[in-house]
């Protein structure tokens, strides 16, 4: 494996990601933000945050699988949700969770970050996530 993640003591403990991964090979892959389209470009899971995040799970790890690549090579995971508040992580958390195996999404985590953006570029567009991976 090319990446190694970890969480270094000292670090703020129980978070749903790694803290650091530390990332070797010759190939770096990014992929642009993901959002809850299926195939056809049609929304998937109206505004329901938690069904836009499996999609975009979904979405994340059929672009990696196209670079040859899995979750397992990621390094770092961005996610831009609207109309965020604190008390919608745990809704957040169940997409995550629901999907994580079906995509190969290690729990915990990849490093992680969620951003609160006032806006998306489409107004159905709840969540996008940006991944970095390095892969062999």
């Amino acid at each position: 494996m090319s990446v190694h993640r970890f969480s270094p003591a000292g670090l703020q403990p129980e978070t749903p990601y790694e803290h650091v991964a530390v990332a070797t090979g010759p190939r770096h892959i990014h992929i642009s933000g993901q959002i809850a389209r299926d195939t056809g470009g049609r929304p998937v899971g109206g505004e329901a945050l938690g069904t836009q995040v499996e999609q975009v799970l979904r979405n994340t790890a059929r672009a990696l699988a196209g670079a040859d690549a899995s979750f397992a090579d990621a390094v770092r995971l961005t996610f831009f949700v609207t109309q965020w508040s604190p008390d919608q992580i745990e809704e957040f958390m169940a997409g995550v969770e629901r999907v994580a195996e079906e995509v190969g999404l290690p729990m915990p985590m990849p490093p992680a970050s969620l951003i609160g953006v006032d806006h998306l570029f489409e107004p159905d567009v709840r969540v996008e996530l940006e991944t970095t991976a390095v892969a062999a």
